[in-house]
């Protein structure tokens, strides 16, 4: 008989960026170690840009020291893609899975991400699909409406470094008025637990308890 599968599903609302990354750091240490099962954080970050392995400064479309002046700010990290846009009412989803476990190699696991999305996409009418392997994110004929970046360890941006394509939303995409934000948040959730094959998941609004970790 083979063992249940179980996620937790953080809620945690508006996280800056510097925080979520201490958070996610402090999360697989613990998941590495058996501590926590797997673990989604599902939240939105004040404006921020980040920048993948491949330190893309170029497709940033104005100078750094003028980010401020909009309110940005700009983070370089360890994942894998190019720069990325996180903002309001953006949706952003963190899972601190193990693929061992699961039985998900990397492009498996990346083929899931972009399905929860199409899927999300689908219920408000949208007809978006998963992008090539030059064009990775989810797309909505040649706009792009999801970003995937992961690190597997043992209009001032060109999205993704693909200067010819637009970005969109679901807001700009779907025919139908759409929920809040919150619920939004908690469908691309409900689709990314699906995708993965989680048997159970636990929800989890607890958000101060969760950053108290940080402090610790």
């Amino acid at each position: 008989m083979s063992l249940r599968r179980c996620a937790d599903v953080w809620k945690l609302g508006t996280v800056g960026y510097s925080e979520s990354l201490k958070l996610q750091q402090k999360l697989l240490a613990e998941r590495k170690s058996g501590k926590i099962a797997d673990t989604v954080l599902s939240l939105q970050h004040p404006p921020t840009f980040t920048l993948g392995k491949r330190r893309t400064y170029h497709n940033l479309l104005l100078p750094e020291a003028d980010l401020n002046s909009i309110g940005a700010e700009l983070h370089v990290t360890e994942r894998g893609g190019d720069i990325t846009f996180h903002g309001p009412h953006q949706a952003v989803l963190y899972p601190i899975v193990s693929l061992r476990e699961i039985g998900y190699g990397a492009r498996r696991y990346v083929e899931s991400l972009q399905a929860a999305m199409v899927r999300l996409a689908a219920l408000y009418g949208v007809k978006a699909r998963a992008g090539a392997a030059e064009e990775v994110g989810v797309w909505v004929e040649n706009r792009k409406i999801g970003a995937v970046g992961v690190r597997i360890s043992g209009g001032h941006i060109v999205p993704c470094g693909i200067s010819d394509k637009e970005v969109t939303s679901l807001k700009r995409e779907a025919a139908v008025s759409l929920p809040a934000d919150e619920v939004i948040q908690e469908q691309l959730a409900g689709c990314l637990v699906e995708a993965l094959g989680y048997d159970e998941v636990l929800w989890r609004e607890e958000s101060e308890d969760l950053l108290k970790r940080l402090r610790h």
